[in-house]
């Protein structure tokens, strides 16, 4: 399991349908998170990551230091499936995704992860997997960090 989390003081995530772009999630302070899985990603692996998120210290305190988690900041997450973070670049042009978990299994532990982020007291928006979306993060700082399991 990879994710590339994004500190955020906005972001929003729309899909498009019949022509055109429409908002399905927004979120304010907090993390836009791109989420991928393996083949041999398990719900053990989502526990753990979920957990590590939600106690990431990464937001400023009072001093000026990344001291305090999303919790403590009152911040939420939009999350967004994003397959290609398994992309294999290093033979040719065009990326393989052979690391890539199956679209249907994916989705399985996508729709797990955010209810465990949700079941850990942090609100969570998803996007649509494997839609056509639109992001508008406002990056934070910015920090972007990328964990793996």
């Amino acid at each position: 399991m990879k994710v590339i989390i994004q500190r955020v003081k906005s972001a929003s995530c729309s899909v498009f349908e019949n022509g055109e772009y429409k908002k399905v999630s927004e979120i304010s302070k907090g993390y836009m998170l791109l989420v991928s899985f393996t083949h041999s990603d398990t719900k053990d692996n989502v526990i753990k990551m979920a957990k590590k998120i939600v106690d990431l210290r990464i937001f400023n305190d009072e001093d000026g230091k990344m001291n305090l988690n999303i919790k403590q900041v009152e911040g939420s997450i939009l999350s967004i499936s994003q397959f290609t973070l398994y992309a294999n670049t290093q033979k040719g042009n065009r990326p393989s995704f052979v690391d890539s978990m199956k679209p249907d299994e994916a989705n399985k532990l996508y729709e797990f992860f955010n209810k465990t982020l949700n079941e850990l007291g942090i609100v969570t928006k998803p996007g649509v997997f494997g839609g056509d979306m639109l992001l508008d993060p406002l990056c934070d700082g910015p920090v972007t960090i990328e964990m793996e399991y």
